[in-house]
């Protein structure tokens, strides 16, 4: 099966040796994404529905790169600092997702490794082969800066 690897070019991704997505065959896999720009910045500081919008159009784009589309998710996880801020999160998520309605995960965490950070969000997706004509990825890595 062919594996295609996206990344974003932030610095963690060489540090940690990570990707921000792999695509094996119709799966699809977004690594955890946090509101940081590619020179490390965070986004939005103090404000948890501008950067889940943020980190969602992140992850929107590397869906894209990979040949997947946000109706291809089928699973978030999303890991908030403070759940007393909830429904800034499921309100972002909601906008983006609705229609979509991917099974979906909220926890709180003790921290992220930025104290910026107020959320951070994966998803797993599955490309329907068989109705696209852009899923032959082939065994290539991406990177952008």
């Amino acid at each position: 099966m062919t594996r295609q690897t996206i990344s974003t070019g932030t610095p963690w991704e060489k540090a940690v040796a990570y990707s921000r997505a792999v695509r094996i065959g119709p799966h699809v896999f977004v690594a955890g994404t946090t509101a940081s720009n590619t020179d490390g910045t965070t986004v939005a500081v103090g404000d948890a529905y501008h950067q889940t919008v943020f980190i969602l159009r992140r992850i929107e784009a590397a869906l894209a790169e990979v040949g997947a589309k946000l109706s291809d998710v089928a699973r978030t996880r999303m890991f908030v600092t403070d759940i007393s801020r909830w429904e800034e999160v499921g309100r972002a998520h909601g906008e983006i997702f609705a229609g979509i309605n991917p099974a979906s995960t909220m926890v709180e965490v003790r921290r992220l490794v930025n104290p910026d950070h107020l959320v951070e969000i994966e998803v797993d997706a599955m490309v329907d082969v068989e109705a696209r004509t852009d899923s032959g990825a082939e065994d290539i890595t991406s990177r952008r800066s």
